[in-house]
């Protein structure tokens, strides 16, 4: 019996190290760390009954070099886009007034932020520059490498420089990933 234990307290130990945490904060937090040390944001935009959105978190955002790399690169936020947190974006205030807190779990009305980006989908990624400006969003899941692609080309500012459809597949079939993909 007490190999057994022993046994699943080192498994359950290298399960655990295995994953690796995003250092997740507020849009309001990462606009104002903005201010006095500049860096992209990666915002994971979800809600919380979409399958795929606890799927990102999983298999993506628990990776360790996605983790390692957003925690280094990025101002990671986690953004309810059916949510009742109040967001102060380039001078105005939004909310969602028609939050229900009984449909907490299920599917609620839209946040005004998320409306005022664009948001109809979930998840989805969004990314904004040093100053708050939105970049891109990125709807859909994405496994590792493939979210691996856009980390590195917002953050190098690769895409600066990418005017087509052409040219984005020409930079997509150069890249090479290098985060590792561990199955469960």
């Amino acid at each position: 019996m007490k190999k057994t234990i022993l046994l699943l307290t080192i498994l359950a130990f290298n399960l655990q190290t295995k994953a690796q945490k995003i250092n997740w904060i507020s849009l309001n937090e990462a606009l104002k760390l903005q201010k006095t040390k500049p860096r992209k944001i990666m915002m994971d935009v979800y809600t919380n009954w979409c399958g795929p959105c606890k799927m990102l978190d999983r298999n993506t955002f628990q990776n360790k070099d996605v983790a390692d790399y957003v925690n280094k690169n990025y101002y990671a936020v986690k953004f309810n886009g059916e949510g009742n947190e109040t967001v102060n974006y380039k001078g105005v205030s939004y909310g969602n007034p028609n939050y229900d807190k009984t449909k907490k779990n299920r599917r609620n009305s839209s946040h005004k932020f998320a409306n005022s980006i664009g948001i109809n989908a979930y998840p989805t990624i969004v990314f904004m520059n040093e100053n708050g400006d939105l970049i891109m969003p990125l709807r859909g899941y994405y496994n590792p490498n493939q979210l691996e692609l856009y980390l590195k080309l917002f953050k190098d500012e690769d895409y600066k420089s990418i005017t087509n459809k052409e040219q984005f597949e020409a930079y997509n079939k150069k890249f090479k990933p290098e985060f590792k993909i561990t199955k469960d």
